[in-house]
């Protein structure tokens, strides 16, 4: 059994190869998986969640994460969500791998985002704007370099700018063009991508400031009590999603069907029905195409494999 500890699995994945190794693998048909979640049983707003996946004829996989969302203002701050990635074998069930569950989380996450971009993002973009600045942003921002190389300049928008600016000093020492965004509004007016890394429980994104033909990519809302989009930008946009298993979990999604701004027949397609050619994507360059990523075991199953190739 081969152990990856996190700088082995981002050394192993670089962003071209994990994001092809998704493409690739939404090709086939939708693994089995499930989620379950535990709270604090303190009463905190910690949770720990397990979730397996298993591929039909293929392998199985588990991750076990802790989601600690006031992991940020430690100091240093450390990952909101940490844990472990186990690969097993699906014929035997034996292990073949453990690999470190915060990179795994923000190598599958990003690259799920990324993955969507290039499919719905035009291919002329050149601002990206970056909503969060917690430990999965330069993630992020690499990722979506990788996507859609016309990108020329990152903005990073945090609540706290301090940490706005440290993100972007980092990105700035890797001859990014990075820059804070003081104003999250004019930000938002300018970009071409907005990807949104937050845990916040409020609408952050101003659906009535996107331009005409903005990606916006939502990450952090992956439970009904947050939001980042307000029911203007999921109203203006175009949805897809990466997969419609678990998307009624999504407080951007599921709080503008409450509020009767959208519907879910608004989902127009998930990653697997857009790679398999059976819904289309984007369809105009003035068309404001909205992103939700939802991640799940699927994801965590597609990359453990795609890390076990590395093996090989």
């Amino acid at each position: 059994m081969h152990v990856f500890d996190a700088d082995a699995v981002h050394a192993a994945l670089p962003w071209p190869f994990l994001i092809e190794a998704l493409r690739h693998a939404h090709l086939g048909k939708t693994p089995a998986s499930d989620v379950v979640v535990q709270s604090d049983p303190a009463g905190g707003e910690a949770q720990f969640v397990t979730l397996p996946g298993w591929a039909p004829g293929g392998p199985i996989v588990v991750k076990m994460v802790g989601v600690f969302p006031q992991n940020a203002a430690l100091a240093p701050p450390q990952p909101a969500v940490q844990g472990l990635v186990a690969l097993f074998d699906g014929k035997t069930g034996g292990p073949l791998l453990i690999a470190d569950g915060a990179a795994m989380t923000a190598r599958k996450t990003a690259a799920d985002s990324a993955l969507g971009a290039s499919i719905l993002a035009r291919e002329d973009v050149e601002e990206l704007l970056i909503v969060g600045a917690g430990a999965l942003a330069p993630h992020f921002v690499a990722a979506h370099l990788a996507a859609r190389p016309s990108l020329r300049r990152v903005t990073i928008w945090n609540r706290t700018a301090a940490r706005a600016h440290a993100v972007a000093a980092e990105l700035r020492q890797q001859e990014i063009d990075a820059a804070v965004g003081e104003d999250l509004d004019a930000a938002v007016a300018r970009a071409d991508i907005v990807s949104c890394v937050t845990m916040s429980d409020k609408a952050l994104v101003k659906g009535a400031l996107l331009r005409p033909g903005t990606h916006l990519d939502l990450v952090g809302a992956y439970l009904p009590t947050l939001r980042e989009a307000d029911d203007t930008a999921l109203a203006r946009g175009t949805i897809f999603v990466d997969s419609r298993n678990n998307m009624k979990s999504s407080g951007d999604l599921s709080q503008a069907v409450a509020s009767g701004a959208i519907s879910w027949d608004a989902v127009k397609a998930d990653l697997f029905e857009l790679i398999q050619g059976k819904r289309e994507g984007r369809t105009g360059a003035d068309q404001i195409t909205v992103f939700k990523n939802n991640g799940g075991a699927h994801l965590d199953l597609f990359t453990a494999s795609a890390l076990s190739q590395t093996l090989a």
